[in-house]
């Protein structure tokens, strides 16, 4: 069971950093409007917790 917590968890890790680092691909990709500064703002900050988020699990 603990094995299964660190592959999810380490999936969530992985997602994060991939949203931090392809915010602005990802953005021009899924939304349309004017504004994509702030929407590669928001993906970068969400990308952020959830990498932090899932190392956390896989550390404790």
């Amino acid at each position: 069971m603990e094995t299964v917590v660190n592959v999810i968890a380490l999936i969530m890790a992985l997602l994060g950093v991939i949203m931090l680092y392809d915010a602005r691909v990802i953005t021009k990709k899924l939304f349309g409007f004017g504004d994509q500064n702030q929407a590669a703002w928001g993906l970068k900050i969400l990308g952020f917790i959830i990498a932090i988020i899932g190392a956390l699990i896989i550390y404790f």
